[in-house]
């Protein structure tokens, strides 16, 4: 019997199942647990409907006899559903355990169907007429609540085993006759047996097993693959933008770049070296942590996405890779959110933090880059270097931010004041740009904003 579930779990994915992470394979052991407690439920009710349409029936046991098997039958299945029940509850029922009780479910229902003959005075084939063979497909489709073939396939294989055993006793049980006929009428208008009409249940039953099983095995196996693309996304966001690691996963084929205007923000921690004095490795990189945790918050929480970490830079896209309609109002209050954060933030090795933070709009492209086995998403282009040379230019007019004019002009105006910088010509280029310092225009009432 174990062999046959270990045949049913190979054709859903085992292999793949095991190589699933342990959290993954709880929370699936888990759902099955539920599933069992289900089972047990709604056998309880198919038992109990039973019951009661048995109590409603007229009864008619041969005459002198007092003796009614179906009332015994369905009294003993009703403790070993309970039984089953608690400890589903109590426990994760173990194999060898729901093979047993797929023996006694299977040997009960044909047991119950079994004792017709007797309760109603009529020789064994009687009770190959009885409709209650159908609850037989019931109990196979019960074992598919738990995702596994294997259990699906040993019902069903117990289910039509037992009814051939079923039909032999019928045909051997009136000694020196035969209850065989060939004759369709006459076995639906007597106790005969047609062989043929009781090959059809058997195969019936092996069909809507093997088809079930199958569709189990598809299915369990589409849910491990998906399982897996939906872990290999989570851990690949840790690395690119979770809207890169989701195109990257399914994607067929190489993942193509994009051109479109963003908004980009360059950050770097004033006076690193001054600061990580003092401080060992570990508390440096504990300080670093607490910093990219904090200024990622804030990014994430105005639709940005944060491209990279190095050292102690930070550069943070807007509108690429995700799409942000108003991505430069959502970098300047990032940039304003972060100002305000660090101002009142004390991190937990007692030191404080000053970013210096530099902001541009323009066309830029957004694509994974890299050799053949290491890669990274990133943007570039003549407008991320612009973005990266304000933020250096704070050193020189003695700022924490500076904006590009483009982002100054696609922001929204009512919610900044921006005081002018003049103009530079930052390195590498040979036009000016226009530059400024924000502030929320709160803070500045009564002025009105530059441009």
């Amino acid at each position: 019997m174990l062999r046959l579930l270990r045949s049913g779990a190979g054709i859903s994915g085992a292999t793949e199942y095991g190589a699933l992470p342990s959290k993954i394979r709880a929370a699936i052991a888990r759902q099955q647990d539920g599933s069992e407690r289900l089972i047990g439920w709604i056998q309880l009710a198919i038992l109990t409907s039973f019951a009661a349409l048995y109590a409603a029936a007229p009864k008619t046991a041969p005459s002198g006899s007092e003796f009614e098997p179906v009332p015994v039958f369905l009294g003993v299945y009703f403790l070993f559903t309970c039984l089953r029940l608690w400890m589903a509850y109590k426990t994760s029922l173990p194999a060898w355990f729901l093979v047993v009780s797929i023996g006694v479910d299977t040997a009960l229902l044909l047991g119950l169907i079994w004792s017709f003959h007797l309760q109603y005075g009529q020789p064994p084939s009687f009770y190959l007429k009885a409709p209650t063979l159908l609850y037989i497909f019931i109990f196979i489709a019960l074992r598919a609540l738990r995702f596994e073939p294997g259990y699906v396939l040993l019902s069903g294989l117990v289910g039509a085993a037992g009814w051939l055993a079923m039909v032999g006793f019928a045909i051997m049980g009136e000694a020196g006759s035969t209850m065989i006929t060939r004759d369709y009428v006459v076995y639906l208008t007597s106790n005969s047996v047609l062989v043929g009409g009781e090959v059809d249940k058997i195969i019936s039953i092996i069909v809507v097993t093997a088809v079930l099983s199958v569709a189990i095995a598809r299915a369990r196996r589409l849910l491990i693959q998906s399982i897996f693309e939906s872990s290999a996304k989570e851990d690949l966001s840790h690395f690119v933008p979770e809207g890169v690691a989701s195109r990257i996963t399914t994607a067929e084929g190489k993942l193509p770049t994009e051109d479109r205007e963003a908004t980009m923000l360059f950050a770097d921690v004033e006076n690193f070296t001054r600061m990580s004095e003092g401080l060992s490795s570990d508390e440096t990189v504990e300080t670093m942590n607490e910093y990219f945790a904090l200024f990622s918050d804030s990014v994430e929480k105005n639709n940005g996405v944060i491209i990279f970490f190095q050292g102690d830079a930070i550069f943070a896209g807007f509108n690429l890779p995700a799409d942000n309609p108003g991505h430069a109002t959502s970098a300047i209050t990032t940039a304003l959110e972060v100002r305000q954060l660090l101002k009142n933030h004390t991190f937990s090795t007692g030191k404080k933090l000053r970013a210096r933070i530099g902001i541009n709009t323009g066309v830029v492209t957004g694509g994974v880059i890299g050799a053949k086995n290491l890669s990274s998403y990133t943007l570039y282009g003549d407008q991320v270097n612009i973005a990266a040379r304000l933020e250096q230019l704070n050193k020189k007019y003695g700022t924490d931010i500076l904006v590009a004019g483009r982002t100054v002009a696609l922001s929204d105006r009512r919610r900044f004041h921006f005081e002018p910088k003049g103009s530079e010509i930052v390195r590498g280029r040979t036009a000016s740009i226009d530059i400024f310092t924000p502030s929320l225009a709160s803070r500045r009432r009564g002025q009105q904003p530059a441009g």
